[in-house]
């Protein structure tokens, strides 16, 4: 086992997860790479001041505009599913789940399968094929002209959070979660579809179908997604929960695919590819600070950086909580606050508002024990607004 102390692991996840410098080249080619690096991008469809996929992409490209991460990635370059929740997913991606098909437990796959007439899934992914790429108000535009009555449906309901009524959307839904159909582009927050055979025509490349493999392949994703994947239940297991009944980490572990590690102060242990440390006792390599650019960076509510919230609390002294769900009274910071990174260091965070193309700051808190540099989070913010007003709009 590899024993690491907490400022260690904090600096090793800073320069995996690509926190140190802007990717190099123009956007269309470094938001691809990004998203092949990180393996995936939650999704969230909040957006205060860009949504958690621009944000994430915006804190490691430079150049980037709002919406820029979806229209430079779709189609052809990526596809949404369930990862660690739902994410973006590299296209080399796809045949997998294509094969073997993730849903989360409280997604309700064949409820939603219930609830729809007999025949309308099969209609639905008929249609999408001629009309498509297409909406789903588009579609069902396409269907009633010709003759076709989707209708309603009753939608899903999470602890009164409500899914769609519209049976073609809840078809559509049924055709995503089987990779029959694939997210192919947005208009604003809509979604628009296509068919997997026309956005991945090489969607059908046979992959080894033996579900130990799909694990395999899948867990080692998860870890280089997480840098540090914590052997601990959690949420980022989600979808390859099966795993943890099984010898397959200790396996991977022993051949070298994984390391084993723990961090100084803690008893959990957690699984690393083996790059994530690889500077550690090399007298060869530069520590990760050395390629630091120095600059502060607004961090994504879901940064793969902030997964793990007691990782972060542990090496960053970081107390992280979301709490854009949560009832106004409860909450201690805010609702859409955003941490601040600079110099490998978590050292404070904000929330704030679009205003006339300018970002204004309604609330910042700073990190005691770390200097926090002003002229640094003014130049942040102001990049921020940059990325977030229309392109070709002045200051």
């Amino acid at each position: 086992m590899r024993v690491v102390t907490p400022d260690e692991a904090a600096g090793a996840m800073v320069t995996h997860h690509r926190l140190r410098q802007p990717m190099a080249g123009p956007p269309a080619t470094a938001v691809p790479r990004l998203l092949n690096a990180l393996r995936h991008i939650q999704l969230d469809p909040l957006d205060v001041l860009g949504t958690n996929a621009d944000l994430v992409a915006m804190a490691r490209i430079d150049g980037l505009n709002r919406g820029d991460v979806y229209r430079l990635l779709m189609p052809g370059h990526a596809f949404e599913h369930f990862a660690k929740e739902r994410c973006l997913l590299p296209k080399a991606a796809f045949p997998w789940y294509r094969r073997h098909i993730n849903e989360t437990r409280w997604w309700g796959l064949q409820t939603r399968i219930e609830r729809l007439p007999p025949t309308l899934v099969d209609l639905t992914l008929a249609s999408l094929a001629t009309a498509g790429p297409a909406t789903s108000k588009a579609l069902e535009r396409a269907m009633l002209e010709l003759g076709h009555t989707p209708g309603r449906v009753t939608p899903m309901d999470w602890s009164g959070w409500k899914g769609t009524s519209r049976a073609v959307s809840m078809a559509l839904e049924v055709l995503w979660t089987r990779c029959e159909v694939a997210v192919v582009g947005r208009v604003g927050n809509t979604k628009v579809w296509d068919i997997a055979a026309r956005a991945f025509p090489d969607s059908h490349t046979p992959v080894d179908t033996d579900r130990e493999a799909f694990l395999r392949w899948a867990l080692l994703e998860r870890a280089h997604a997480a840098g540090l994947l914590s052997r601990a239940s959690g949420p980022h297991w989600s979808t390859i929960v099966e795993v943890r009944g099984t010898d397959l980490a200790d396996r991977l572990v022993a051949e070298g695919q994984l390391e084993d590690v723990q961090v100084e102060g803690q008893t959990r242990r957690y699984l690393a590819p083996p790059s994530v440390f690889a500077h550690l006792g090399s007298r060869r390599r530069k520590p990760p600070e050395a390629d630091d650019d120095g600059r502060m960076r607004i961090l994504g509510p879901l940064d793969p950086l902030l997964w793990d919230r007691k990782l972060v609390a542990h090496t960053f002294g970081f107390d992280y909580v979301w709490e854009v769900y949560k009832p106004a009274a409860q909450r201690r910071w805010g609702y859409y606050v955003l941490p601040l990174l600079q110099h490998g260091r978590l050292v404070g965070r904000f929330e704030g508002h679009m205003e006339d193309g300018h970002i204004v700051v309604d609330n910042l808190w700073k990190e005691t024990g770390h200097r926090f540099d002003q002229r640094a989070f003014k130049a942040a913010v102001a990049r921020h607004a940059a990325a977030l007003r229309p392109p070709g709009r002045n200051q």
